[in-house]
């Protein structure tokens, strides 16, 4: 089969999952006449102005980059968006890639490029609609998730499929784990989606209702570990917000972020939060139904360590309670 000549391909996104593709459009041959991200935010104990992966890669591969706050013509960031069109329209893309950019499209941006606008999505769609696919995946406790390669609307990840891949959810994925599966994953995908979009080859189907569900942006307030919850709920749920926020308990009116642990079936009654066996190497902690057996945490502004190190310095006795 002939290959496609290349396209002139706007990108727009914001974190690495983002990076990743863009780092394969560029590498496949495609031009890439301009890169859409979120403006750099403060990050870090000192709270320094940090540009966004996107811009990290866009700067060493030596492409134009703009940071609009919005692209909304009539909106509060009105001359941002002037600016972000004046830039779009002088591109003149064939297309434009979107992954995780983190700002609305209107319709403006969505009619101009003559291919219109491709999303990589990480969910198999109407499945995981939203901001958060990866970590609600693995906190429903999913069998399998993946990618879709969408035609954008002005919808919420509602526009048709243009193709999707599955990817299992493995027993012991982190968020942080399968997310780089799927990242790999979206970029192989995009480089043949641009393919079969420069030969006239994507077929668009129209996403089922059947089966849609939302997948919420992730809040720090979901991070608090509540040990009324079954054992199997807070282990996937200490996988899903891995690497972030992490699930915290207290202990001693210390906050201690646990990020690793094992489902136990021991039949000891115990209030929820009760600490039901223990050894030199071992925590076991009561919850709503189960116990989890501690694995690795990390105490307030120290590094991840194995619970085993972290109770050389905290002798807690069978019967102590955890907040």
């Amino acid at each position: 089969m002939k290959a496609a000549a290349p396209l002139r391909v706007a990108f727009a996104g914001t974190p690495e999952f983002a990076a990743t593709a863009l780092q394969a459009i560029h590498a496949a041959g495609h031009v890439v006449p301009l890169v859409l991200t979120q403006p750099d935010r403060p990050a870090g104990r000192g709270l320094r102005l940090t540009p966004s992966a996107v811009k990290e890669t866009a700067q060493a591969l030596g492409l134009p980059v703009a940071q609009p706050r919005s692209l909304r013509l009539d909106g509060k960031f009105a001359d941002d968006a002037a600016a972000g069109a004046a830039a779009l329209r002088a591109a003149a893309p064939d297309v434009m890639v979107v992954a995780a950019y983190g700002l609305i499209l209107p319709r403006w941006v969505l009619d101009l490029p003559r291919l219109g606008c491709l999303n990589i999505h990480g969910s198999l769609l109407p499945r995981w609609r939203g901001a958060a696919p990866i970590h609600r995946a693995i906190e429903t406790g999913d069998a399998e998730t993946g990618i879709t390669i969408m035609q954008m609307d002005e919808g919420l990840d509602t526009g048709p499929m243009l193709c999707a891949e599955a990817e299992p959810i493995r027993f012991d994925d982190t968020t942080g784990r399968l997310h780089d599966r799927l990242a790999a994953l979206g970029a192989r995908m995009i480089v043949q989606a641009l393919d079969d979009a420069g030969a006239g080859r994507l077929r668009p189907v129209a996403q089922p209702q059947e089966g849609a569900t939302y997948a919420n942006k992730i809040a720090k307030t979901e991070g608090a570990l509540d040990w009324t919850q079954p054992a199997e709920v807070l282990e996937r749920r200490i996988r899903a917000f891995d690497p972030f926020p992490g699930l915290s308990f207290q202990c001693a009116g210390e906050s201690v972020k646990l990020w690793r642990a094992q489902v136990e079936r021991l039949d000891v009654p115990a209030a929820p939060g009760t600490v039901i066996a223990r050894d030199a190497q071992t925590l076991v902690v009561a919850c709503g139904d189960g116990a989890l057996a501690l694995g690795e945490v990390q105490r307030a502004g120290g590094k991840r360590q194995p619970v085993a190190n972290w109770l050389q310095g905290h002798p807690l006795e069978i019967g102590a309670r955890l907040g």
